[in-house]
């Protein structure tokens, strides 16, 4: 099938596994779907250290459950990468390991506090299910199948987090000062978490033309702002001065962008921050410590099959 028969006057149409499709369209919904995997896993490593800080035993028992979630999305996300036929579920953790996998600019960031934990958990989590209701319409449909449990499950984890926000906003003058402080800094951090602009997005026109994303990362970002700088406020934050946010003729909310750090977030997307190498290795180091667990599990089956095979 030839790449235009996918963008008609109709709106893109939508593939399953058993859909003849376009190589082009195949690859690319394999990276993004990738792409998200790669994030889950990453956010899972990242949100288990809040575990440690966790001031309760409530806070880390919900903080684990979190964690087995966001593990859980990546399984889910694999899979339906998997079902495009170019790359093993195998293949695709392995990237991850050597630092080819990409993944989103907020999981490159190391945390050492609980305050940090909000930003995760409100605003970036907040931020992933602008973008991933949008996805319940994609075009491959094992990828929008599966954004139904993400969605559902991420809305908890944001009224975990806009629970930890609250608590720490309704804490001493000094909580509150700290609270703000890491608000500052994970600010551009959070507004970046919806990628380059559009004009400097190598993937977003193709994207939406295919109908793999349905909405542009400008248009989740304002979505966004308009959505959760009423909440920042509403529990005591002072949006940062830069980036600049201001408000359009409309009533509206935008951010300027150019007050953004994009030489940081091209940096971070080439796996090339210094937060990025502490990551991934992370990552590699724990996938090492278990690999004999996936090797007897395989060698189990393996055995199992052979003596199925014997019984026949």
């Amino acid at each position: 099938m030839d790449i235009e028969a996918v963008k008609d006057q109709a709106g893109p149409r939508q593939f399953g596994p058993n859909d003849d499709m376009p190589e082009e369209y195949r690859r690319a919904a394999t990276r993004m779907i990738q792409f998200h995997a790669n994030s889950e896993v990453m956010g899972g490593y990242l949100d288990k250290e809040f575990t440690r800080h966790a001031p309760s035993l409530d806070r880390k028992l919900a903080n684990t459950a979190k964690v087995q979630d966001e593990i859980g999305h990546a399984q889910l996300l694999y899979r339906a990468a998997e079902t495009l036929g170019v790359k093993t579920r195998e293949e695709m953790l392995d990237e991850l390991k050597n630092g080819e996998g990409k993944f989103l600019n907020c999981f490159h960031y190391p945390v050492d506090s609980w305050y940090e934990a909000p930003m995760i958990d409100f605003f970036v989590d907040g931020g992933a299910m602008r973008r991933q209701a949008t996805l319940k319409s994609t075009s491959w449909t094992p990828y929008a199948h599966a954004m139904d449990k993400v969605c559902f499950e991420e809305g908890f984890h944001v009224k975990h987090g806009e629970s930890i926000l609250r608590e720490l906003m309704r804490g001493s003058k000094a909580t509150q000062e700290r609270t703000q402080e890491t608000f500052e800094e994970w600010w551009p951090r959070i507004l970046q978490f919806f990628g380059p602009t559009n004009d400097e997005s190598t993937h977003n026109d193709f994207a939406q033309e295919v109908g793999l994303k349905t909405t542009s990362n400008d248009e989740l970002r304002n979505s966004f702002l308009n959505l959760y700088i009423p909440k920042a406020e509403k529990y005591g934050l002072e949006i940062p001065e830069s980036p600049r946010v201001f408000e359009r003729d409309d009533g509206t909310m935008a951010v300027r962008e150019d007050d953004l750090d994009w030489e940081e977030f091209w940096t971070i997307a080439k796996n090339d921050y210094e937060g990025s190498h502490e990551q991934i290795g992370s990552r590699r180091r724990r996938q090492e410590a278990v690999a004999w667990v996936r090797e007897s599990l395989d060698g189990w089956e393996g055995s199992a099959a052979g003596t199925s095979q014997a019984a026949d």
